[in-house]
């Protein structure tokens, strides 16, 4: 059966393992996750990311990170814009996650970016997904 939405699939396989304890975790890879991840680890939510040549369509290898304690670093990620429900936001709709603390990932003509980086380019697109 086909995946309807790899990019849940993907927030839902950091989320799993971050609560396993798990340093790293594969899955197959796609533009958008590489483009996600990368936000991810821009706004040091994750220690690092490996696209590996492998197979059909390849694999995207992301290590998690934990404080001190061995707590998640990520409190919560959510999926915010799904297959079936679309959310467009404009460049004044950005939500603040956590009234800043978090950040809002938003998929725009320009590329994959921040809820920052969306606001200082004026532009607005798809809310994938906020985390916290």
């Amino acid at each position: 059966m086909a995946m309807t939405d790899p990019i849940s699939d993907m927030l839902t396989r950091i989320r799993n393992a971050g609560m396993a304890k798990h340093l790293k975790l594969e899955m197959p890879s796609s533009k958008v996750k590489i483009a996600v991840a990368s936000v991810l680890k821009e706004q040091g939510y994750i220690k690092n990311y490996k696209f590996i040549n492998e197979g059909v369509q390849g694999v995207l290898r992301i290590y998690l990170k934990f404080d001190n304690e061995n707590v998640h670093v990520i409190h919560e990620i959510k999926r915010e814009s799904t297959p079936g429900r679309r959310l467009y936001v404009g460049n004044g709709d950005i939500p603040k996650v956590k009234n800043g603390l978090g950040c809002a990932i938003v998929s725009t003509s320009r590329g994959v970016l921040s809820d920052v980086a969306a606001r200082e380019a004026q532009i607005g697109g798809e809310l994938i997904c906020t985390v916290w």
